[in-house]
């Protein structure tokens, strides 16, 4: 997602908290990798259920600009050429897709130059769906990230934090994206969660709505801190509500394309 008018507002915090950022990233590398040896003691545990928390990727599937996030034309036909081909045309930021570093702040980690560790985590579900029932644009704030920690135990480094709202309930009408009143309402993270979650060496985040903010965001202040330190997001994420609150393991199929901001994603997660 990109507005250019909110990006240009907070373009010089962003720019003045660089330097912290880099030794966020610096951490994160490590946290990564201890992320990785959790995840493994986890899925062996595993019954072997696989959920898929993708989305199909249609030109109809809603995006932040209201523009079709991709787009298909025929190349090859089984009629003609005895084979099935089509030219693909598609935005970064369409469908279930990773909000990579790059995404937020120039000379950070591309799409393709994410660490594989992270791409297999532990995964925390933060269900906040009660709260989003009242308020189209609820956030995971610190203290449902205290509250689960006290329900579950410790978030594992590495881990990616997924928040469920229960949003793709809405999927096929315009609240998904918008109120009554034509403005973007959806929940998302606060940054006081993301402040706490880059303390505790998490890896990604993720939501099953449009944005890592809330719809209502004037800044996109989670953008503007958790991808520049060298962290990744997931958006438009699916089937949350299938998976426990701890104990799944997640497979980010994350696109490799030279220096991508982000991309349309395969996500599985493993319980």
């Amino acid at each position: 997602m990109c507005n250019a008018c909110l990006i240009e507002n907070v373009r010089k915090s962003a720019f003045s908290r660089r330097d912290f950022f880099r030794r966020s990233a610096a951490a994160g590398v490590a946290a990564v990798a201890a992320g990785a040896v959790t995840a493994r003691p986890a899925l062996a545990q595993s019954s072997g259920k696989v959920v898929d928390l993708t989305w199909t990727l249609t030109p109809e599937f809603p995006t932040f600009d209201g523009n079709p996030g991709i787009m298909f034309e025929p190349d090859k036909d089984y009629a003609a050429d005895g084979y099935k081909i089509w030219k693909v045309t598609f935005y970064e930021h369409s469908g279930t897709h990773i909000d990579a570093p790059a995404h937020f702040a120039e000379g950070a980690d591309s799409v393709d130059e994410l660490a594989p560790e992270s791409l297999m985590c532990p995964l925390c579900v933060v269900d906040i769906t009660a709260k989003a029932a009242e308020d189209p644009n609820a956030m995971v704030e610190a203290e449902d990230i205290e509250a689960w920690i006290s329900a579950n135990g410790d978030i594992p480094e590495g881990a990616c934090v997924a928040m469920n709202s229960g949003w793709e309930e809405k999927m096929g009408s315009d609240a998904y994206r918008t109120d009554a009143e034509g403005n973007f309402a959806f929940p998302g993270f606060a940054k006081s969660a993301t402040d706490m979650l880059l303390e505790m060496g998490a890896a990604s985040i993720g939501v099953d709505t449009l944005s890592l903010d809330p719809g209502n965001s004037a800044d996109f202040a989670v953008h503007y801190s958790w991808l520049p330190a060298g962290r990744y997001g997931i958006e438009n994420l699916k089937g949350l509500g299938q998976l426990p609150a701890t104990g799944a393991t997640l497979f980010v199929g994350a696109p490799k394309h030279e220096a991508g901001t982000g991309g349309p994603a395969r996500v599985l997660a493993v319980v």
